[in-house]
């Protein structure tokens, strides 16, 4: 499959790595080829030749699956740049959170209660296909969830299409997933964005992000 991946940072790295591991045809999307290339990026890239670098646009053009990997508060300006044209009719896998430093750490939600990022990016962009997944965790247990000793830990997915529902999970158990919980529609990413909060506190009592939430049946 052919896949984009929006945003440089930990998690668009985490995400581009392990796809290009599977096969996939992968090229990252950022906003300035050139700035990139000259960053930090530079390293990580060194070490990843397989992966490509493209502009948002150009990235976003020839993907089957586009994964907004950005944080929360750069989503629709990158997806706006990505192009709507170049996401109708395409999966969406959006990974953001809508988290405000602005006063700090703890950060603060910038959507909330009756409203979702990924609602918000779906209203924005309506022909594209947007799930919400992997929100929940840290990138390094999105991509490698058996790195925990017990690997059947909890991951949800949310959104109005069950294709590309269906799309979405079977990637997420090609990278190790075990318990994928489809929770509905895409007005059920309110709930797994909400838990930022609480995974926030807890990554500050136990001092390590290498944890997860496990739904017990």
């Amino acid at each position: 499959m052919r896949i984009a991946v929006l945003g440089t940072g930990s998690v668009g790295q985490a995400i581009a790595a392990r796809t290009a591991e599977l096969g996939h045809q992968v090229t990252v999307g950022t906003r300035d080829v050139a700035a990139t290339r000259a960053g930090a990026y530079a390293d990580w890239a060194a070490a990843h030749p397989e992966v490509g670098l493209a502009t948002m646009a150009a990235a976003a053009a020839d993907a089957e699956l586009v994964v907004n990997a950005t944080s929360g508060t750069a989503s629709l300006p990158a997806l706006t740049a990505a192009g709507a044209a170049n996401l109708a009719g395409k999966v969406l896998l959006d990974i953001a959170n809508p988290l405000d430093f602005g006063a700090g750490f703890p950060p603060t939600l910038t959507v909330d209660d009756t409203e979702s990022l990924a609602e918000r990016i779906q209203r924005e962009f309506p022909q594209a296909k947007v799930v919400k997944s992997l929100n929940t965790l840290t990138a390094e247990l999105m991509v490698h969830p058996r790195q925990l000793a017990d690997g059947e830990h909890s991951v949800f997915v949310s959104g109005d299409d069950t294709e590309a529902k269906r799309i979405v999970t079977d990637l997420l158990v090609s990278f190790g997933h075990t318990d994928v919980i489809d929770l509905g529609d895409l007005s059920t990413a309110r709930g797994t964005e909400m838990l930022m909060p609480l995974w926030l506190r807890l990554y500050g009592r136990l001092d390590t992000a290498i944890f997860n939430l496990k739904v017990v049946r």
